[in-house]
Formats: structure tokens, sequence, C-alpha cells
């Protein structure tokens, strides 16, 4: 049972980058799925939940970044555009009690 983050990297500010989260060991489209990240010396924030049928954003990424799940495949990502140095930060998914490991994402020009 485990989530599986990948994706991140090194982005120029205005970038973009997806990241993708792989499920496996349970029944992944009974759970939401949500992307938290977590910034050197911050707590760790929601960015975004993806539902059966809708999902929500905080505030700070709404417009810029979509989240979306293909059932089919266990997989969970989040699309992150226009992408500045407040988004960096460790990101990690999180379903069923589970969290992945995370992945680095680094906008810096």
């Amino acid at each position: 049972v485990q989530l599986v983050e990948s994706g991140g990297g090194l982005v120029q500010p205005g970038g973009s980058l997806r990241l993708s989260c792989a499920a496996s060991g349970f029944t992944f489209s009974r759970y939401s799925v949500t992307w938290y990240r977590q910034a050197p010396g911050k707590e760790r924030e929601l960015v975004a939940t993806i539902y059966i049928f809708n999902d929500k954003y905080a505030d700070s990424v709404k417009g810029r970044f979509t989240i979306s799940r293909d059932n089919a495949k266990n997989m969970a990502y989040l699309q992150m555009n226009n992408l500045t140095p407040e988004d960096t930060a460790v990101y990690y998914c999180y379903a069923n009690s589970i969290w992945g490991q995370g992945t680095q994402v680094t906008v810096s020009s």
C-alpha cells in the first residue's frame, strides 16, 4: 500500500511542471486525493483536493494549478502553471491515510 510521487524538478519562474502520484495496494477510486506542500521552515499546507465529482484549491494556487486523476491507471496529477518562487516546496500526495515520500519543486531563475 503506497503512493509514489514524481515529476518535480527545477523550473524558472513562469514555467510549468506536472506532478504525478502513483497509487498501489488499495482501491484508489474510492478515495479523495490531496496534494500538500511544505516549504523550508513552514508548515505543511493543503494545495488541492480531488473528490469523486469535484475538486478544491488553496487560494494561493487557484487559476494556476489543476488537480486531476485517472482511476483506470491509479494515478493522480497536479498540473502547475505560472510557477513562482513561492511555490518552491516538497510536494506530497495523500490518500487513504497514506503519504507519499514527496517530490521537490524548486522555482528559481
